[in-house]
């Protein structure tokens, strides 16, 4: 997040001209679509405020992605190198995705810290305060960036005739008549993806965990066919593995349009073994709190995945969509319904990294906005639980409409990811709290899961605009407000929680959040957003208080082969 906090609204429409110069290739067959957009005849003249860029930078911590290696051999260490630069080929294809011909912007950018700003942000708009353009002469962010035509509206997409335009692995362009056509990812990208597909074989052949070996080669096959199903029950095969690696087109936050279109992003793994053994008890538990949700039975007759598993892992490398903006600290994949529904989910806590944003950002949080009296109540134990715990709510719920309206991820559109983090959230902290009920976890400190948690949505609210935690975040923040709670010292500006009240708001949000993903009600969801998902005067305010304490939004990696010692192989 960065720097001149968020605007009032959480939920403002991006709109504007794309400044992007890339082309794609075209379909076998047809004429070579034009690109999202075109230049202008004319640049406009560069930025030159340097001392902007140094700010904003200011709201970034940095931190050094590292882990212990040495229980490797240098047969495994190369495997390492080679899954490093395989992931560094999503920093290409997330460019093209989110802007366009990187090296065109940056000829553009005279200074230097400009230039280092647009790397972190992958462009010319700042992604933690509202995507706001840094660079002179460029306009707003366009809502569906390079995946559509720029002056595509959306009546015009609904009425296309094209069985795959809304899939994930699609960019919508023109062809010589004007007319939009479908160009499948592993064509529009079709170089990188290459490359990437390449060194994932190389880094298989270095493996010797057969698992590891098959996933890879698979994952390999995917990039290069769009087809991902098989390599992702490939992965959620792969058990044992002390090295994992994340990679392709995955989330889609990044088109805010419509919410159909995933970004290219990566994650090289290491992974906790102590740790993860201390995780592995808490996936039994998955059908039961399945049944106890909250909500009517019907929103939760589907069953989770049996072969779901819970690990922890030091992060060495992000690269693409998740390296931008605010920095993702767990992850809970596959996205993919249908296997989830078979299989079931992986959850992966990022540990190193949970550490450094509990550190650096939450703890200064809480001293300046937690009443005096409940700040030994954030602690970092929580803070892991409350994390660890979204992302095994993922897989909680319901993932196919009761309505008729296929999966809920297509129902909602636009909503859908806010939406899922929404239900994630809420229902992390009600498992939490179900689970030291059933005694395993002290249910003595379970006020810690509940301030850290306030504490948690104060540190998501400066993500901006574009965030779908953010937004997420909002609402939950208005709903709890509403609901009593906690409350807000007039006279400190300080937030305390009451325990009772925050537990029956969360049964209450938990409720409606998933009732309306049951009944895939988009106009139910966007009224819920648009009514709850703004920052008030008094709120914004109180964010003000932490930039100007100099507390960073977010952080940024120093990472890569030096920072492992590893020699590029």
């Amino acid at each position: 997040m960065r720097r001149h906090l968020l605007a009032l609204s959480l939920v403002a429409t991006l709109a504007g001209c794309s400044s992007s110069h890339q082309e794609t290739a075209a379909p076998a067959g047809e004429a070579k679509p034009a690109p999202a957009s075109t230049a202008a005849a004319e640049p406009p003249a560069a930025s030159t405020d340097a001392e902007l860029a140094r700010t904003r930078m200011a709201d970034y911590a940095s931190v050094k992605l590292t882990a212990d290696l040495s229980a490797f051999d240098a047969q495994q260490k190369q495997m390492i190198a080679v899954l490093i630069q395989a992931a560094d080929v999503t920093n290409s294809l997330y460019w093209q995705q989110a802007w366009g011909d990187k090296a065109a912007l940056m000829q553009r950018i005279p200074d230097e810290d400009t230039r280092r700003f647009a790397e972190i942000n992958y462009g010319p708009w700042d992604r933690l305060d509202n995507d706001k353009p840094f660079v002179a002469g460029i306009g707003a962010r366009p809502s569906g960036v390079q995946f559509y035509p720029a002056d595509m509206s959306k009546d015009e997409f609904e009425k296309a005739d094209l069985k795959d335009k809304a899939s994930l692995y699609t960019v919508l362009r023109r062809d010589a008549q004007g007319k939009l056509v479908t160009v499948p990812f592993h064509e529009a990208y079709k170089a990188d993806l290459e490359k990437a597909a390449g060194l994932l074989r190389d880094a298989a052949n270095l493996s010797a965990d057969k698992d590891f070996a098959r996933y890879l080669k698979l994952r390999a096959d995917a990039l290069l066919s769009d087809d991902y199903r098989p390599s992702d029950f490939a992965w959620m095969a792969m058990k044992n593995n002390p090295v994992d690696i994340v990679i392709g087109p995955i989330e889609t936050y990044e088109d805010q349009l419509f919410g159909y279109k995933a970004s290219y992003e990566s994650y090289v793994l290491v992974k906790d073994q102590a740790w993860s053994a201390k995780l592995a008890r808490f996936v039994k538990y998955l059908p039961e709190l399945q049944r106890e949700l909250p909500v009517d039975a019907k929103y939760k007759a589907e069953k989770p995945g049996s072969d779901a598993d819970l690990n922890a892992y030091f992060a060495v490398y992000y690269a693409g969509d998740a390296n931008v903006g605010a920095k993702t600290i767990a992850i809970n994949l596959p996205n993919d319904e249908e296997v989830q529904l078979k299989k079931g989910t992986r959850r992966l806590q990022l540990e190193n990294v949970m550490q450094a944003k509990f550190d650096k950002i939450m703890l200064p949080i809480a001293k300046e906005l937690i009443a005096d009296d409940q700040q030994s109540h954030l602690t970092f134990d929580a803070f892991f639980e409350n994390t660890m715990f979204h992302e095994v709510a993922h897989g909680l719920g319901i993932k196919q409409t009761l309505t008729g309206k296929g999966m809920v991820r297509g129902a909602l559109k636009d909503q859908a990811s806010s939406f899922e983090e929404g239900k994630a959230d809420i229902l992390g902290l009600y498992m939490v709290s179900k689970l030291a009920e059933k005694g395993e976890l002290d249910k003595a400190k379970l006020m810690d899961n509940y301030v850290t948690f306030l504490a948690g949505i104060l540190r998501s609210v400066r993500f901006g605009a574009s965030d779908a935690h953010a937004k997420a975040n909002m609402v939950r923040f208005n709903f709890f407000k509403q609901q009593g709670a906690f409350s807000r010292d007039a006279t400190t500006g300080r937030y305390r929680v009451d325990f009772d009240k925050m537990t029956a708001a969360m049964n209450a949000l938990s409720a409606k959040l998933l009732t309306v993903q049951g009944d895939g009600d988009y106009a139910a969801a966007k009224q819920l957003t648009d009514s709850m998902g703004n920052v008030d005067t008094e709120l914004a305010g109180d964010l003000k208080r932490l930039q100007s304490a100099k507390i960073p939004v977010d952080i940024t990696f120093e990472q890569g082969l030096d920072s492992l010692g590893l020699a590029n192989p």
